[in-house]
């Protein structure tokens, strides 16, 4: 499914005209101006799966974030933005085959890592009121209470369950059970697993960050699944080898000059690893 057809960035004669419009010298950076006309980065032509690849510094999470901002994506974390931002927006234009599901997203790593954290923030909490109810069940249970009105109901109410329950039941009763936490890489694998639904569009922002290589494949599969017969659409921002042999992938060589589509084994940094372990061939003999 495509629902984003088309996306166009401004070329550096449209940003060069707008610094000599704003004539204003005091700011040392112009974000997101610069940073994908250095590579003459224009146009993007989407398939249901369409890959940004390419180095350090080259663009992949600004055209991601900027593509998100234009089409209006709901995001969790907010994004980089500066002053010029909505200038360079303006000067970007998109085109859609199909209205853009309300489920339609951008998933970042700081969203995959606010996730982990508030897990463990509400554990924490959890814990915290336990020890709480610990030190509650003893007073009420050996407290020498009467009831004398009906104010004194809940405090009654409490000193009863005390004297008739375990001290586990009885915490237990009173506490919602700990979330179960997942190391890291399970974590952020449920994470994009449980945000992801049918028919709808997806930015993906480098998600092989945390994920060992057994989940990269995983939610590699999954994305292409998702996309062959679920009605999703993919924009990816990646380095990982997993994600990009995504079959029927397009993938943009952010590292070109101009940008380029290139196929999978290609791509320089796949040849890196390529190398890597045909130089260490002998090892798995």
């Amino acid at each position: 499914m495509i629902y984003l057809s088309e996306f166009t960035f401004p070329e550096r004669e449209d940003e060069t005209s707008f610094f000599f419009s704003i004539r204003r010298t005091c700011y040392d950076s112009f974000y997101p101006f610069g940073i994908l006309s250095k590579h003459r980065f224009r146009r993007i032509d989407f398939e249901p799966v369409t890959i940004l690849n390419g180095g350090n510094g080259t663009g992949k999470s600004t055209a991601l974030n900027v593509i998100a901002e234009k089409i209006g994506l709901f995001r969790d974390t907010p994004g980089n933005r500066s002053n010029f931002y909505d200038d360079y927006l303006a000067l970007c234009t998109q085109k859609c085959a199909h209205p853009l599901p309300k489920e339609s997203c951008i998933l970042t790593s700081d969203d995959v890592f606010d996730y982990m954290l508030n897990i463990r923030s509400l554990n924490l909490g959890i814990d915290q009121k336990r020890e709480t109810l610990f030190k509650e069940y003893l007073e009420n249970k050996y407290a020498h209470f009467q009831l004398k009105s009906i104010d004194d109901y809940e405090k009654l109410r409490k000193v009863n369950q005390a004297r008739s329950k375990t001290q586990s039941r009885y915490v237990r009763k009173e506490l919602m059970d700990n979330v179960r936490e997942y190391s890291n890489g399970e974590s952020a694998y449920r994470f994009f697993v449980e945000k992801m639904s049918e028919n709808a569009l997806y930015l993906l922002d480098e998600p092989e960050n945390s994920l060992s290589a057994e989940r990269q494949i995983e939610l590699a599969e999954f994305i292409e699944n998702s996309a062959r017969f679920f009605g999703c659409q993919y924009i990816l921002s990646t380095h990982s080898p997993f994600f990009l042999a995504i079959r029927g992938a397009k993938i943009y060589d952010l590292n070109e000059d101009p940008v380029d589509v290139k196929r999978f084994n290609e791509l320089p940094n796949v040849r890196t690893f390529y190398d890597f372990f045909q130089k260490h061939a002998h090892e798995f003999e």
